[in-house]
C-alpha cells in the first residue's frame, strides 16, 4: 500500500502516519518526492483496511499495490533512480555508459593493458572477473583475491571504476574493499542471502537477470537488496535460455522499455553473454541503446584466442574501438531527436 500525502502536508503529518502504520504492525517507508511525500506500507500479506488512514491529516489518497516488488516499483517510487558508481552516473537522463574489460583477470599485464585501452576508447568503467562461476569444475575459476588486487591496480592506473562479481555472502566485505560496483551473476540472482548482504552495504550493485527468470522474479530479486536499505541497484539483461541454440542465450531487449515502465531502477545490457559471438556483440550493443538501455557491458581481451574464459565472445582491441566509434555516433543521433 502507498499513502500519498498532500503537497502541503507537514513533517509532523508524515511522522504521525508512520507511527500509526507501525502500530498496525507494518513497516512505514517515507518516500520524499519533488512535489509531495509518499509513505510506503510494507510487511502486509493481504489487503489493508485504509479507512483509518484516509481520515488522517495530510493524506490525499491511498494506492493498493499488489506487486511483490514494492520498493522497486514505480508505484512506490515514481522518480528515476540515478546510481552513482565512483562518480559515474547511471540512469535515465544520463549519458549511456560503457563497461569494458576481460571476462577474467588473468595477469597484471593483461588487465592493465586492457584497462588503458578501453579508457582510451572512451569506456566509463572496467570489468573483470576474479571469482568465476563456471559450468564445469575443471575450468579456470579465477585468481580470487589476487585477481581483485590486480583489478584494483588496473582501475587506479586507468582512472576507471571497477566492476566485478561477488559469489558468496562471505565474500561481500572482501570484494567491497577492491570494487566500486559489485556484480551479482545470473546464477546467483536468487541467492537471497547474498542479496540481503549486499543490501546492508553502501556500495552500488549490478544485478544480472537469471537465465530462466521472469521479469517479476528479476524485479523481486532486486527488492531483496532495496529492502535492506541499499537503493543503488542497476539491473542487467544478459540473455535468457530458450529453445534457440544458434546463440549462447536469447537477448530479450523488450525487457529494457518494460522495466522502465515498471521500475525506477536503471537497466543495462550485456550483449557478450547474451550472444556468445564476437560478431554479434557490437550490433546488439547498439540495439540495446536504441531500446533505451542506460549502458552496456562488453567483454574485451587483448588476445581473445588465448583467453582463459569466454574468448569467442570477447572483442578484440580493434573491434572494441570500432564499436565505441559507432556508439559515439549513435548516442549523438539519439540525443538530437
Amino acid at each position: 500500500m502507498l499513502i500519498v500525502m498532500n503537497h502541503n502536508a507537514t513533517q509532523t503529518d508524515v511522522d504521525a502516519i508512520s507511527r500509526i502504520v507501525k502500530e498496525m504492525g507494518f513497516r512505514a517507508e517515507p518516500i520524499p518526492g519533488s512535489e509531495r511525500t509518499a509513505i510506503g506500507v510494507l510487511g502486509n500479506h493481504g489487503y489493508v483496511d485504509d479507512s483509518k488512514i484516509l481520515e488522517l491529516p495530510g493524506v490525499q489518497r491511498v494506492i493498493h499495490v499488489s506487486k511483490p516488488y514494492k520498493l522497486v516499483s514505480r508505484d512506490f517510487h515514481p522518480e528515476d533512480t540515478i546510481v552513482d558508481v565512483a562518480g559515474v552516473k547511471v540512469g535515465q537522463g544520463c549519458r549511456p555508459v560503457v563497461v569494458g574489460g576481460p571476462c577474467a583477470v588473468e595477469s597484471e599485464e593483461q588487465i592493465i593493458k586492457t584497462a588503458l585501452f578501453v579508457k582510451k576508447c572512451g569506456a566509463d568503467m572496467l570489468r573483470g572477473g576474479a571469482f568465476k562461476p563456471r559450468t564445469g569444475p575443471h575450468t579456470f575459476q579465477g585468481l580470487r583475491e589476487e585477481g581483485l588486487r590486480l583489478l584494483a591496480i588496473a582501475g587506479k592506473e586507468s582512472g576507471l571504476p571497477v566492476v566485478t562479481e561477488v559469489m558468496s555472502p562471505d565474500n561481500v566485505g572482501l570484494v567491497s574493499e577492491y570494487a566500486d560496483l559489485l556484480q551479482v551473476g545470473a546464477r546467483n540472482m536468487q541467492n537471497f542471502d547474498l542479496l540481503r548482504e549486499l543490501g546492508r552495504i553502501r556500495k552500488p550493485v549490478l544485478l544480472k537477470r537469471g537465465m530462466s527468470a521472469t521479469v517479476e522474479e528479476f524485479l523481486a530479486a532486486a527488492e531483496y537488496v532495496l529492502a535492506e536499505g541499499n537503493d543503488q541497484v542497476i539491473l542487467c539483461e544478459r540473455g535468457i535460455r530458450t529453445f534457440e541454440t544458434a546463440t549462447r542465450n536469447t537477448l530479450d531487449l523488450s525487457i529494457v522499455p518494460l522495466v522502465k515502465e515498471l521500475s525506477h531502477l536503471p537497466i543495462m545490457v550485456d550483449p557478450s553473454h547474451a550472444t556468445g559471438k564476437r560478431s554479434l556483440v557490437s550490433p546488439m550493443a547498439m540495439a540495446a541503446l536504441v531500446a533505451g538501455a542506460d549502458g552496456v557491458l562488453v567483454e574485451v581481451h587483448p588476445e581473445p584466442e588465448k583467453a582463459l574464459s569466454d574468448g569467442p565472445q570477447s572483442l578484440t582491441f580493434p573491434g572494441f574501438e570500432q564499436m565505441m566509434n559507432k556508439i559515439s555516433q549513435l548516442t549523438a543521433f539519439l540525443q538530437s531527436r
